[in-house]
């Protein structure tokens, strides 16, 4: 069996799950109203330990927001991230949790636009070329379709929470390349996936600086901790299933969670 269709036949079931993935003066923590919003990387999928009101939005106690909550003590703290959640769900579903009390937001949200999910299943299951092609498609719309939503959602944060300070985090690179993987994807491949992340990362930055937010990136803290690093914070295709490629408990603790207190 090859290394392609043995990774095919690991991979078929776990993909299918995976998408179900101007700067204001920073507030004090003490008294802060916060507001939690965002996609499986906000949520904690993979971190384990999600809480039963959630359920399939998978609220993890190890999430990031979790952690900072617990730690800080704010006045009050709304954790509504939810799975699977895209910039659309986000704005129909989640700034109901936002008013105009609410002093701090965090959010993570944009890759499941782009079809996260579709873009890996094709990378693990296709072709090189046609994982790469794949992910120049998915580089399209995050050039050309998604900045209109993503301010479309950051105008729906402004508009409901005027006085807050909101934090959106970005994405973390999966792979370590010229690392120590021995299966799985092409290093083409693999080079490919990180460069989209570059470059969505980029488009993220950019619209929240236009919207006057702080953007927060984690591609610090993951390095030496991506896939084929030896010491990944991140799951690659495991058991269960919806916590592939997602943040492991310690890449929440440990990558975001440093993240988002530096810029909160």
């Amino acid at each position: 069996m090859s290394v392609r269709t043995f990774w095919a036949s690991v991979s078929t079931l776990a993909i299918a799950a995976v998408a179900a993935l101007g700067v204001a003066q920073p507030a004090s923590a003490a008294g802060a109203n916060y507001v939690a919003l965002g996609d499986s990387y906000s949520s904690g999928v993979g971190a384990g330990s999600y809480t039963a009101e959630s359920g399939d939005c998978k609220r993890s106690t190890n999430a990031y927001p979790r952690l900072w909550a617990n730690t800080n003590a704010p006045s009050s703290f709304k954790f509504v991230a939810c799975s699977g959640a895209t910039t659309t769900s986000v704005s129909s579903g989640q700034l109901s949790a936002l008013s105009s009390s609410t002093t701090l937001v965090s959010v993570t949200a944009g890759g499941n636009d782009v079809g996260f999910a579709d873009v890996m299943q094709t990378c693990v299951l296709q072709s090189e070329a046609t994982c790469v092609s794949r992910v120049n498609t998915a580089v399209s719309q995050v050039q050309n379709t998604l900045p209109g939503k993503l301010d479309s959602l950051y105008g729906g944060i402004t508009s409901r929470a005027p006085q807050a300070r909101v934090v959106v985090l970005g994405y973390p690179r999966f792979y370590k390349l010229s690392g120590n993987c021995i299966a799985g994807l092409t290093e083409t491949e693999r080079g490919a996936i990180n460069n989209a992340s570059n470059i969505l990362n980029e488009v993220l930055a950019k619209r929240a600086a236009n919207a006057g937010f702080t953007f927060s990136s984690v591609v610090d803290e993951f390095t030496g901790h991506e896939l084929c690093s030896g010491d990944a914070w991140i799951h690659s295709v495991t058991v269960p299933i919806t916590n592939s490629y997602h943040p492991k408990a310690v890449g929440q603790s440990s990558g975001y969670l440093p993240a988002f207190r530096s810029a909160a």
